[in-house]
């Protein structure tokens, strides 16, 4: 059973407390009956059941204005679910982050459109940013949106999309010539199955999800399709990455605790020399650390969180520490807990080996550990 004294620390309230155990409860009694064996089906699968276990309203904002996106749920949620099962926790973030841009800076009639569908698990949802050759340089992306009477006509691709190929709603950003570098990016809603809009490659990964190449070939999305103000794209992409960015974290967070529960249970029932491991000195400093770095990892996560719901407009910094930091020790961490287990550690199907796959995405997506190191530079001398 995972730790859940930090519960207990002031960053929560018993709401935050109640809902995770809930969400506990919840996971034990209803993921263990998604079959995994087609990634598409089980995604889809997935976001039914969260969607109607009323997971998905957190997030999600509510298109009637009842509450917001707090940050501190999103990151419980995300750990809990990373904690039982990778592929759920993939489901829920990209619900959040594929309609981020809409629930924060969406018009009341885009909100009525798509919130409620995302919520109830009934549409999924697709967040398009990286592009083949700008990576995480968001500010050089170099596709277009073009105005066309009362149209803008989309060219260009996108790469690395969640949710690619299986989504209903794509949030695309596209460069709109307002100005040049980061101001002149926009933001639009694109539903699957638009003329010229094309998924031209799924690209397979070592942990399996769907992800694609996507392919905009003089798309037409009506004007009101715009997200926000024109030349506002980059600030609404930053802004939703402000409030999903620590989430990143907490899911690395929830591998972490895991693999921790794994070697915990491994090493009291293993023996060597007619010992259990855990009587073993270097096992023990191995497990201290696993749990220094755990707990240090939280608490950046849900420092990160917490300033974001107490009011805090930006949290670039804390956002980047918080994903930076948790995502590389949730590496090590695991890594220990393979070791730990020994051959056992690296035999295909074992809970070890899944998580060191799942692992290693998060430590690139949603901005890789070295552009968190730019950032928390720029930030901390720009203080």
């Amino acid at each position: 059973m995972a730790d859940r004294s930090f519960l207990d620390w002031p960053f929560f309230d018993d709401r935050h407390r109640e809902l995770a155990n809930r969400l506990d409860v919840w996971c034990a009694d209803n993921l263990s009956s998604i079959d995994h064996g087609d990634t598409d089906a089980a995604c889809r699968a997935l976001v039914a059941a969260l969607g109607y276990g009323g997971w998905l309203h957190h997030a999600a904002s509510d298109p009637d204005g009842i509450g917001t996106l707090d940050v501190r749920t999103l990151c419980l949620i995300r750990e809990t679910l990373a904690r039982h099962d990778g592929l759920a926790d993939f489901a829920f973030a990209m619900q959040g982050l594929g309609t981020g841009a809409i629930s924060l800076f969406g018009s009341p009639a885009q909100q009525r459109e798509w919130l409620p569908k995302v919520r109830a698990g009934k549409a999924i949802s697709a967040f398009a940013l990286t592009e083949p050759q700008s990576g995480s340089d968001v500010a050089n992306s170099a596709m277009t949106a073009t105005p066309d009477g009362d149209s803008y006509v989309l060219n260009g691709e996108k790469t690395w999309i969640s949710n690619g190929g299986i989504a209903d709603a794509y949030t695309v950003f596209a460069r709109t010539g307002d100005a040049p570098g980061a101001r002149g990016l926009s933001a639009f809603i694109v539903p699957a199955g638009l003329p010229g809009f094309d998924i031209v490659a799924r690209i397979d990964t070592i942990a399996p999800h769907p992800l694609a190449t996507l392919r905009f070939t003089d798309c037409r999305v009506p004007r009101d399709a715009m997200i926000g103000a024109s030349g506002a794209g980059f600030k609404i992409a930053m802004s939703v990455l402000d409030v999903f960015r620590p989430s990143v974290g907490a899911a690395a967070l929830g591998f972490a605790r895991r693999a921790l529960d794994e070697a915990l249970s491994r090493i009291k029932t293993r023996h060597i020399g007619g010992a259990p491991l855990s009587d073993l000195q270097m096992v023990q400093g191995h497990i201290a650390d696993m749990a220094v770095d755990i707990d240090a990892s939280a608490l950046l996560v849900y420092r990160a969180a917490w300033a974001k719901d107490s009011g805090a407009p930006r949290i670039t910094r804390e956002a980047a520490m918080a994903k930076l930091f948790a995502t590389d020790q949730a590496q090590k961490v695991i890594d220990r807990a393979v070791q730990l287990h020994g051959g056992d550690g690296v035999r295909s199907g074992e809970t070890v080996e899944r998580l060191y796959r799942e692992i290693r995405a998060l430590r690139i997506y949603e901005g890789a550990s070295d552009v968190q190191r730019v950032i928390i530079a720029r930030q901390t001398m720009g203080q």
